[in-house]
């Protein structure tokens, strides 16, 4: 016995001084502000200048938007290429049609122009992307609801989704006969809603992982897309609202399975960042290990400090180098690191200075380094960062 139902609305879209105010796109605006709104809190904890999110959302949101629409018909051309399609209808978006797999492409490669222009590595970009894009997206399956889709197979569960057939004449309102909505029989499995808490538990997961291990190097933004895409699969497996199939089975099945793979790869393979500098002006602030952060301190990802005692001339983490003062102003400048001279070999020498990592294929006395400090963003002659340099100017409590 049905004892619960979640109901569906029967309109999605309201006039305005006779314009369309559609539930879809509102939801959708809505995600994306909450997503600028993260992304900028995070870029700040990453030393980032204010609001740069807003630079980058300016590329990364109008290429998400035709990223979406271009999957979406890549995958599902006969609606508009095929028997009694019309291909005008692509252009069409406001009657439904985006992709998130596009989108989150697409919108990646807005965002590395954003980047760019800002001089940014698109890692940091990404990382601190990686817990608003979820957000954005569960708000965004509210638009889902509004237009009574992206459902699931019959259920007799007390959450059973009911759902209104759709007046074709009308757009946005549900059929009625005789001033009734028009009920489709049963109950659905609500895998809109399903998705909406998943993705909101990715996020939850990226922001207390990343926190704890301070991943770096977009390795962060490589577990929110295998969290996603984990999720995405077995949801999708629900739903039977009309798509592709291959071998009988939903081709988005197949996309997640994909991605899954790729973005489990490059967190396994890329190394996050291994040590970073309290920037030299900075604050004293109590860490989680309640030891006090002092102002030029080397601390490992863990929150530890990475260097000997105070009395002791300064040691470079495994893996990097110390250069003086002078050598990494220049880089800072520059995205390069100059060649030493006998002055600058007889200061590292004596007391140390600031650890880079130094890129193995660079050239030998012109070696592009990766900046391991809380200095402002680096680049090169050419507007590039110098080794996709990550700053880190967090204390170890914060990201």
């Amino acid at each position: 016995m049905i004892v619960a139902a979640i109901p569906s609305p029967t309109t999605s879209v309201w006039h305005l001084l006779g314009l369309p105010i559609r539930a879809y796109a509102l939801c959708i605006v809505v995600g994306i502000v909450a997503a600028v709104l993260i992304m900028e809190q995070r870029m700040r904890s990453r030393g980032v200048a204010p609001w740069a999110s807003l630079d980058i959302a300016v590329w990364a949101v109008p290429f998400g938007i035709i990223g979406a629409r271009i999957y979406h018909l890549i995958t599902s051309p006969q609606d508009y290429f095929g028997s009694g399609g019309h291909p005008i209808d692509a252009l069409y978006i406001w009657k439904g049609g985006l992709g998130i797999w596009g989108a989150v492409a697409f919108g990646a490669l807005g965002a590395y122009i954003g980047a760019r222009q800002l001089r940014l590595p698109f890692s940091l970009v990404a990382d601190s992307l990686a817990v608003g894009l979820p957000v954005a997206q569960g708000i965004g399956r509210l638009g889902n609801w509004f237009n009574n889709e992206l459902y699931g197979k019959a259920t007799t569960l007390p959450w059973g989704l009911r759902v209104h057939d759709m007046d074709s004449n009308n757009p946005g309102h549900a059929l009625t006969i005789d001033g009734q909505p028009v009920t489709k029989a049963g109950l659905y499995q609500p895998t809109f809603l399903y998705e909406l808490v998943w993705d909101l538990g990715v996020a939850g997961l990226v922001w207390a992982l990343d926190r704890k291990y301070k991943f770096g190097r977009g390795r962060a933004f490589a577990l929110y897309v295998m969290a996603y895409t984990a999720g995405r699969f077995w949801i999708e497996m629900l739903r039977i609202d009309d798509a592709n199939h291959i071998f009988g089975i939903r081709l988005n099945v197949f996309t997640a399975g994909i991605v899954f793979v790729a973005a489990l790869a490059y967190f396994v393979i890329v190394r996050g960042p291994r040590a970073y500098v309290v920037p030299d002006d900075a604050p004293e602030t109590a860490p989680e290990a309640g030891a006090e952060t002092l102002a030029g301190e080397v601390r490992t990802e863990d929150g530890q400090v990475a260097e000997p005692a105070e009395e002791s001339p300064r040691r470079a983490p495994k893996g990097y180098q110390l250069v003086s003062e002078p050598r990494f102003e220049a880089y800072r400048k520059t995205g390069v690191l100059p060649p030493d001279t006998p002055e600058d070999r007889a200061l590292e020498a004596a007391a140390g200075g600031h650890p880079v990592e130094p890129d193995p294929a660079g050239p030998a006395g012109n070696t592009e380094a990766v900046l391991a400090t809380g200095a402002a963003a680096t680049t090169g002659p050419d507007g590039a960062t110098g080794g996709d340099a990550e700053v880190d100017k967090r204390p170890a409590d914060e990201n």
